[in-house]
């Protein structure tokens, strides 16, 4: 058996498994975990969302169709921008509900460099979305419903701009306008790629699939710096660009919890040193978990399972986001 077949069957069997343990609880469990469970919780002090988290642990391949997910976002964001077209349709099928995109138009880049960046970040993506559906096989999941429109006073991008304060009520956000609104558009999604690979990367037991994971992570780390290092140095000439990016991450920290972790492009402390790569006291990138990176691309401090960037939800095991309400 070749190595390709051995990881479709690994895939296979993992699947297999997990669908007989959702079909177990669907029958067993459904309604009761739902009315009886949560009276036996009540009274043990749990809740039922924590003993669904307990008793269902995500595989592999629910970690995989997590980022995938992500990688659906992003990918069809910069290839919008950058060609004008979204994904192959070869590149969006799979289990679970399949969305269309809404919106996305090509950027009349006036810098080359923001443009040659911009088709570089592009072309990875799209290439992340074909090698995890390579990777996960028959059980990738389908692109879900994607807003990345930028006309839409109400939509996903204008909604995470006004709570950024970059635009006022009935006011849309266009991340297509300009070379300065594409590079806060990438800002929002980069960073938070980055720390959501670095989360999902303890949970992944397969050392290919970790070490697959942790060269996505990489990339996308180098994304983030290249977004961020741009915006720092137009920053020089137009300073409202530095506030914007630093509004933008408070915004994102105010939907993941209460610890202050996200970061600006501008050191919080001295504002003449860049802060282009966001650490901890140990010069350690951080981490979210997949709920809390859903509370970002959802817009939500709430436990939900849609909204936002994914306005029918995400496809697959991990899909509701965090509370923090």
């Amino acid at each position: 058996m070749t190595d390709t077949n051995v990881t479709l069957a690994l895939l296979e069997s993992r699947k297999e498994k997990l669908e007989k343990r959702r079909s177990f609880f669907k029958n067993v469990g459904g309604i009761s975990v739902g009315m009886v469970g949560g009276t036996f919780l009540s009274a043990c002090g749990g809740s039922v969302k924590d003993a669904i988290a307990q008793a269902a642990q995500p595989t592999d391949i629910d970690i995989l169709n997590f980022a995938l997910n992500l990688e659906y976002l992003e990918a069809q964001f910069y290839s919008y921008a950058v060609f004008g077209t979204g994904l192959a349709a070869s590149l969006t099928g799979g289990t679970g509900t399949q969305g269309a995109v809404t919106g996305g138009r090509a950027v009349a880049f006036k810098d080359p460099l923001v443009a040659q960046y911009a088709k570089e970040i592009a072309q990875d993506e799209i290439a992340h979305v074909g090698f995890l559906r390579a990777a996960l096989g028959s059980a990738a999941v389908a692109q879900p419903a994607i807003d990345i429109g930028g006309t839409d006073p109400n939509g996903a991008f204008s909604n995470a701009a006004r709570a950024a304060g970059l635009v006022g009520p009935g006011v849309a956000f266009d991340p297509y306008a300009s070379d300065e609104n594409f590079l806060l558009g990438a800002f929002i999604f980069e960073d938070v790629g980055v720390t959501a690979y670095k989360g999902a990367s303890p949970l992944i037991t397969n050392k290919t699939f970790l070490e697959a994971a942790a060269g996505i992570l990489a990339a996308e780390a180098y994304h983030a710096g290249i977004v961020r290092t741009v915006l720092y140095t137009k920053g020089l000439t137009a300073p409202t660009l530095r506030t914007a990016a630093t509004a933008i991450s408070n915004a994102r920290d105010s939907l993941d919890g209460s610890t202050d972790v996200d970061q600006g492009i501008v050191n919080a402390t001295d504002s003449t040193v860049s802060n282009i790569v966001p650490l901890d006291k140990d010069g350690i990138a951080f981490s979210r978990t997949p709920g809390d990176v859903l509370n970002i691309v959802y817009l939500t401090k709430e436990s939900v399972t849609m909204g936002g960037f994914f306005p029918r939800g995400v496809n697959g095991l991990l899909n509701m986001s965090s509370a923090y309400v």
